[in-house]
């Protein structure tokens, strides 16, 4: 994140309006109308808002029939993590707040084991991700494709603890997980296939079990000498209640830290 990254996002961050359209967005999408129907000040006031927020990316939009539906894009609020908080906190204010979190977790014991009882319930999400790479995106399409076990750190067997991945980068081709002897799990099935443009994928990713419908895919436009990748990930069905959480953290860290740490050290490579 460069220093005019920066300005573009303190500045989205200092106006209380925007602070509470973040919060809003939180819960999940939310069309124009919607949002605007929340605030008192003029629509033209709220889009102003909106626009801000766009332009230092911790808002995405997607037009979606008669609408257009705004997501919180959680990416640079982490990136400002790392680079002002993770690198300097201590590990006496971790353990404060470790401490402050165990407290609360007793006093609110009963509401917890009632939390841990819930059943899944039949519901949905979306998630949408914007992530600026610098590199070309033909090499940015290859690495999605041909370099996966190179950057994806997830399996079923945990974090770095996978068997071999292959994606068959075809219409109908499979992304999937080998564990040897004939055994693995598909993570997807190629619904859409655009040479170095888009990818769309039918498939569960990660712990999704049973009754649910998850499609994912990969958009990619040039911005300059850079790209931009879009991801975008609907899920539907009996779901539990942590499944959008984990998912938004894990496509965070696939994306935005492995898979473009990758690339842009790969390009180094090939420079030098």
């Amino acid at each position: 994140m460069n220093n005019e990254d920066l300005t573009s996002v303190f500045k989205a961050l200092s106006h209380q309006s925007r602070r509470d359209i973040l919060d809003l967005l939180k819960d999940g999408p939310m069309s124009t109308s919607d949002i605007c129907d929340k605030f008192l000040e003029s629509r033209f006031a709220v889009m102003k808002h909106l626009d801000i927020l766009q332009k230092a990316e911790l808002v995405v939009s997607r037009k979606q029939g008669r609408f257009r539906l705004y997501f919180f894009n959680a990416i640079p609020i982490q990136q400002l993590y790392n680079r002002w908080i993770n690198r300097y906190e201590s590990q006496f204010s971790t353990s404060l707040v470790n401490l402050k979190e165990k407290l609360e977790m007793n006093e609110g014991s009963i509401l917890t084991m009632s939390n841990q009882t819930q059943k899944p319930e039949v519901s949905s999400f979306q998630i949408e991700q914007e992530i600026l790479i610098n590199a070309p995106r033909n090499l940015v399409f290859d690495s999605l494709t041909k370099d996966i076990n190179e950057w994806w750190a997830f399996g079923t067997k945990g974090v770095l603890d996978k068997g071999t991945l292959f994606f068959e980068p075809k219409l109908g081709g499979r992304f999937y997980e080998d564990w040897g002897n004939g055994q693995g799990i598909i993570w997807g099935i190629v619904t859409y296939f655009k040479e170095s443009d888009e990818i769309r994928l039918n498939g569960p990713i990660s712990e999704m079990k049973g009754a649910v419908n998850s499609n994912y895919g990969f958009k990619l436009e040039e911005k300059g000498s850079a790209t931009v990748l879009k991801l975008s990930h609907q899920v539907v069905g009996l779901l539990e209640p942590e499944w959008e959480q984990n998912h938004r953290n894990g496509w965070n860290k696939l994306l935005n830290e492995l898979f473009k740490n990758y690339i842009e050290e790969k390009l180094k490579k090939q420079n030098n």
